[in-house]
This record gives C-alpha cells, sequence and structure tokens, in this order.
C-alpha cells in the first residue's frame, strides 16, 4: 500500500508541487516554470525532480491529485476542434440569443464572444418534448437517419453536442440520437445535455453541454496523455482530477465532463486556504491568491467555501456547481503599459512563464508587477530557492514607462503596483461587499506566488486589519489538492410550492440518492468516510433565480424537514443574500441536489518547528511612498519560530514567495506555523 499523497497544481507560469507522507505527516515542496505548450511536460519533469529530491519509489505514491488549467485555457484561447450541435427544430439561434445581455453594458462596441458551434454546423431536428416529460413530437428513425446524413459530410467536426428541449425531464430522445451518433461516428466525441447538465434553462443548458462537447477532445487526449505517464511513474497511484465544485473526480470522468474542470486550479486554492484557516482557527477569510498570470479571490465563511451554480468563463455561460471564485488579469507578470489616453495601466496581458518579467533573465523585456517589486526592493537579488533577480533588466524595463511619465524610477514603478493592488481589490469587493460583506470583519488569506508581496496594500485599500500568510502560500492550491476528496453532484429539477405537499420532493432526493449510493459504494483502501448533502434551490414564487439552501449532510440521504423548517431555512439564506426576506409570500423549490462525498485518510501535518530568535540573514533598501528608501531586515522563514515577532519594515523570504511587512504592520508566527500580519498604526 503507498505511503504518499501527491498534488500537482498547473499555473500559467508554474507548475507546483506538494508530496505528504501518510504514515509521518512529513511535507515535501516543490515547484518548477510551466511549459504552456503541453502542461504534462512540467509534471512528469516536475514529478521525477520532488521524487529524487524527497527520496520518494514510484510504488510508494498512492494518491496523485492534479488541478488543471487545460479547460480554461482552451476556453480563453478558443482552442478547440470544430463542434457540431444536434438541436429540436426552431432552436437554432438559441446559443447567439442568449439572455440579451451586453458584455459590457456602457460600451456599445462591445459583442459578446461569437458561439463555439457555427451556424452551419448546428442541426435541427423534428422531434419535441412538453413541459411534464411528455413525447409531443416522437422522434422517428427517419429523423435519426437524416441527422447522420447531414453530419457525415462534415469531416472536420471533431465533436457533437446534442441539447434538445425539455430533455432534462425526459432524456430518451437525446439518449437515443446519442446512441446512433456514436455508433456511425464512432471517432466523434458526443455531449448530450442531460447527461452533462440535466436541469431547466434551456439556454445555460445549450451553453454548457456545447462548452463540454468544445473542451473534450483536447482534454480527452491531454488527460490520455498524463494518465500514461502517471501509470509508468506511480503504477499503484489512484490518479484525481480537481473540479470546479471542489472535489476530486476520475480521470474518466474528467475526460468525459471536462466542463467540470473550468476552474480546476483555482478551486483547488479555496479548499487549501479553508485547511491552512481552520489550523490558526480562523473561521472568516477573504483568499488572495496571486499568480504569475492572475489574482483569484474568494470568501470564506464560518469555515466553509462559498459555492456557486452559474459563472460565465470568457463570456461563455456555464451553469455547474462551483467554487464562487472572482478572477482578475493581475499578477506578477501583468505587463505594464500607457493606454492610448496615456495613463497608465496594468495587464490584463502576462508575460507569463515565457518569456516572463525582465527580471528572470528568460528574455522578457516588457515592464511587469514583478519588475516594479525588484526595483521597489521588495523582490531581493537572490531568493530563497537560489533564483537569482537581475535588478538591471528589471530597472531598464520600468524605465519603459518612467521616461514617458517624466517620472523616477520608484514612483513608476510605485504607480504600476498601486494600480495591480487595486485591481485586485476591486475583485475582493465583487466578492464581499457586492454580497453585503463587510471585509474589514474578515481575515485576508495571501498566497500564490505573489501574494505576501502585496497583501498589505490590498489590505490598505480595504481597511483590512489582520492577514494571515500560510506556512507554504506559493504551493497552497497544490495543497489543498492533497486534503481533498472524492466528489459527485447529481441534480434534478423538480418544480414544486411549499403549500403542505412534498411528496414530489422527496421522491426527488431518493431518486438522486441512490444515484448517488452507487457511486459511494465504490471500493477503496483509504475511504473512511462516506456521505450525502441535500441541497435545495429555493426562491419565492415569481422570482427568477433561486438561492441553494443546504439541510443536512448524513451517510445516508436525511430525512426531509418539515415545510414550515424549510420555509424558516430559506429566509434565512434571502436575509443574509438580500437583507431581507417575507414571511407571508410563497416559496417553491426548483432544484433538488445531492452531493456525494468519500472523505480520503489523511495525516496531520508535521511541520517543521525551529528554535530561536529571529535573526536577521542580510538588509535591503526598500521604497515606500511616504518615506523613500528605508533599511530593512531580511529574515528566511524557515528559521522563524513560533511566538517570533517580527515589525516592518522588513521582508521575509521562503523557497515559494516573499512577504512584504511594511511600516505600522508587525507579523508573528502562530501554533500553527502561519503567520499573521496586523497593524500596528491603527
Amino acid at each position: 500500500m503507498g505511503n504518499w499523497v501527491i498534488g500537482v497544481d498547473v499555473g500559467g507560469t508554474f507548475t507546483d508541487f506538494s508530496a505528504r507522507q501518510l504514515s509521518t505527516g512529513r511535507s515535501v515542496l516543490h515547484k518548477r516554470p510551466s511549459t504552456p505548450h503541453d502542461p504534462s511536460e512540467a509534471i512528469l519533469n516536475g514529478l521525477a525532480e520532488l521524487q529524487q529530491k524527497a527520496g520518494i519509489a514510484g510504488k510508494d505514491i498512492a494518491r496523485f491529485a492534479h488541478g488543471t488549467t487545460v479547460a480554461t485555457n482552451a476556453l480563453l484561447q478558443r482552442k478547440g476542434p470544430k463542434t457540431g450541435l444536434v438541436t429540436t427544430r426552431g432552436f437554432r439561434d438559441l446559443l447567439e440569443i442568449g439572455r440579451q445581455v451586453r458584455p459590457a453594458i456602457y460600451d456599445l462596441q462591445t459583442d459578446a464572444p461569437p458561439p463555439l458551434v457555427e451556424r452551419e454546423n448546428r442541426i435541427e431536428v423534428l422531434e419535441r418534448t412538453g413541459p411534464q416529460g411528455e413525447a409531443i413530437v416522437e422522434l422517428t428513425d427517419a429523423e435519426i437517419e437524416a441527422v447522420i446524413a447531414e453530419l457525415g459530410p462534415m469531416d472536420d467536426v471533431e465533436s457533437i453536442a446534442v441539447c434538445l428541449i425539455f430533455s432534462f425531464l425526459n432524456p430518451a430522445h437525446e439518449q437515443r440520437l446519442a446512441a446512433a451518433l456514436r455508433k456511425a461516428y464512432p471517432d466523434r466525441y458526443v455531449s448530450i445535455s442531460s447527461e452533462v447538465h440535466p436541469e431547466f434553462r434551456e439556454y445555460e443548458r445549450f451553453s454548457t453541454t456545447v462548452i463540454n462537447a468544445f473542451l473534450q477532445p483536447e482534454v480527452s487526449r491531454y488527460m490520455d496523455r498524463l494518465s500514461a505517464a502517471i501509470r509508468k511513474a506511480a503504477p499503484r497511484a489512484a490518479l484525481g482530477i480537481f473540479q470546479s465544485a471542489g472535489g476530486l473526480m476520475s480521470i474518466e470522468l474528467a475526460s468525459r465532463f471536462p466542463v467540470r474542470t473550468a476552474l480546476s486550479g483555482p478551486a483547488a486554492g479555496a479548499v487549501g486556504a479553508q485547511a491552512a484557516a481552520a489550523m490558526s482557527r480562523i473561521e472568516n477569510i477573504i483568499t488572495l491568491d496571486i499568480g504569475g498570470t492572475s489574482t483569484d479571490v474568494a470568501l470564506i465563511q464560518g469555515g466553509k467555501v462559498g459555492k456557486s451554480n452559474l459563472r460565465d468563463i470568457a463570456g461563455f455561460r456555464i451553469r455547474l456547481p462551483t467554487v464562487d471564485i472572482h478572477t482578475v488579469g493581475a499578477g506578477g507578470g501583468s505587463i505594464a503599459h500607457l493606454g492610448a489616453d496615456g495613463l497608465l495601466k496594468v495587464g490584463p496581458t502576462s508575460a507569463g512563464a515565457v518569456p516572463g518579467p525582465a527580471c528572470y533573465g528568460r528574455g522578457g523585456d516588457l515592464p511587469t508587477v514583478s519588475d516594479a517589486n525588484v526595483v521597489l526592493g521588495r523582490l531581493p537579488a537572490r531568493l530563497a530557492d537560489g533564483f537569482r533577480i537581475d535588478s538591471d533588466l528589471a530597472r531598464g524595463a520600468i524605465a519603459k514607462i518612467a521616461a514617458p511619465l517624466d517620472v523616477s524610477l520608484e514612483k513608476a514603478a510605485h504607480g504600476i503596483v498601486s494600480i495591480a493592488a487595486s485591481n485586485m481589490a476591486r475583485a475582493i469587493r465583487a466578492v464581499s461587499i457586492e454580497k453585503g460583506q463587510d471585509p474589514r470583519d474578515y481575515t485576508l488569506m495571501c498566497f500564490g506566488g505573489a501574494g505576501g508581496l502585496h497583501a498589505a496594500d490590498v489590505a490598505d485599500i480595504l481597511a483590512m486589519r489582520r492577514i494571515l500568510v500560510p506556512r507554504a502560500p506559493g504551493i497552497l492550491c497544490a495543497e489543498g489538492l492533497i486534503v481533498s476528496d472524492l466528489q459527485e453532484n447529481y441534480v434534478t429539477t423538480c418544480p414544486c410550492p411549499l403549500d403542505g405537499d412534498v411528496s414530489m420532493i422527496d421522491a426527488a432526493i431518493r431518486e438522486l440518492s441512490a444515484r448517488a449510493e452507487e457511486w459511494l459504494g465504490e471500493e477503496d483502501d483509504y475511504i473512511v468516510n462516506r456521505s450525502q448533502t441535500v441541497i435545495l434551490d429555493l426562491r419565492y414564487i415569481g422570482q427568477n433565480y433561486e438561492l441553494p439552501v443546504e439541510l443536512a449532510t448524513a451517510r445516508h440521504a436525511p430525512e426531509l424537514p418539515s415545510v414550515e423548517e424549510l420555509k424558516q431555512a430559506f429566509f434565512r439564506q434571502h436575509e443574509i443574500a438580500y437583507g431581507h426576506f417575507d414571511p407571508h409570500a410563497g416559496v417553491e423549490v426548483v432544484n433538488v441536489r445531492i452531493r456525494a462525498t468519500m472523505e480520503f485518510s489523511k495525516q496531520t501535518l508535521e511541520a517543521p518547528r525551529p528554535e530561536g530568535s529571529p535573526d536577521p540573514v542580510s538588509h535591503e533598501r526598500i521604497w515606500f511612498e511616504e518615506t523613500g528608501f528605508l533599511s530593512a531586515p531580511v529574515y528566511q522563514r524557515d528559521g522563524l519560530a513560533e511566538g517570533a515577532s517580527i515589525d516592518g519594515p522588513s521582508l521575509i523570504t521562503q523557497f515559494d514567495t516573499t512577504t512584504l511587512v511594511p511600516p505600522g504592520w508587525t507579523v508573528r508566527v502562530d501554533g500553527a506555523m502561519n503567520m499573521i500580519m496586523e497593524r500596528t498604526n491603527g
């Protein structure tokens, strides 16, 4: 039986590794540049380096968890095959009609992205299912043969989406079409909406299914390559892919439903943050995950990560359970430039891993946020992992901004990091203030390679008073993969008013629970707990959108509460979301969901615990707007003992990140070996 669990998170700039020994809790971390042309290259090379570094034999790896950006990047770049769509007659243009909402309400020039399926590749079929699931117009064999014949000449169509009206209530027509298409074209991928997203609202269902079809060839090929390589390197390892909903799924499901991985990497970061904050007994946090390309933020309330059932990615709508994350194009590699108006802009374009910021010395010459940090003295010439920073190249890059603005290098660099921090703060407002939460009531948790450099700036903008820096900020997404469990989500649309008779809801729960039980019954030596969580989507009758209300978690589907208890649970959720509720208005159930979880056995992390008082290894001159350059001590984090306290200004370096402690802040190491930064200047 294997003794190691390995988590691998692929980012736009770096690929991160975290390994934990189940028997002892020993942890080994590793990091290497990503390979955007083929993410699996960095994974396999990094895995070999990690095994050598930690002395891990391939046969000793029990589980390999992977957070991937392949699906996200394919959507952002529209990197996918020609896709076809088969739909009910009269609904050919639904993808373009959408919700008739402009992407930017005040910009008349910005259009929604063109559909992933060109109009000539959308085929209509004569069939009709009614709103009760009844067959109004039967799908005939002749219609199926006509569809197959029409798809025949489309040689460049590699994947097909089948989306029929009301198939979420009765999937028979979709299933017959899918079976015929797979038999006629075994080399083409087929996605049907009743499997991908069996839920009402036809546009969201069509969009999600088309995205799945668009991603399937690219993601499936990647998963096949990765799986084959991992099998050679770790023959006994169970391979899990992290999904946007916050849990692991099998590689087979990831290949079949790649749309579920659209937020794989950022979601793992939120799960890792939840676990790290729990070690410090902090329940309410706002995460700030700053990487080389983007910044992801999420709100964790009461120790629970926020969830959402609707996302837009690159202008395309996905309706599936996801961790509620907001992303902006602001990271260490974000490129600074002067706009047409002559004003300074930062991002969203990034230097990425290749060529990277100028200071990396890998061919980049454009000014980035990382270069600005070097000019300000926030990044020392040699980082804790031995990586060298070229300050001359950084100054040359920032000069391209400073010269036309006629300001000093330091003021130009400060302008760049200030704008980046403002972009990050705007993202936090979207998940907090815009949802009725005051960020001042939360602790800011910074992670990612650049999180510690900008956390205090972001906290200043939002008047937040406390910052948590986890033990390994740059590897936290990979650590989130290690503590994640297997998860599967089931949903059925079940419109039912809460007027006394809830037998329909109870029947829907029992049906979904039976499906969940079949999945939960799978054998695994490392599973220590199995559970089901029932969630109802509720709304006032007449409302257009619903709120998810989590009822209970148990080994088997729990009993349905009374109507009055359901209403009270909805009222509480409505008050949290909107600040009010109406106890006299009618309430209805829209969807029934079950989240099934298989919990892995885990070993508590045994973090190194150095002793002694803090001792700086060097001093750096750091520039601050109020004072100019100040001499600041530099500490290595692996030398800070529990209880150690350091006043700003100072720098704390470790192999995966650097943390800036500005004047007016102090940092201490708590019992979990996390660092807590707090204001001392009021």
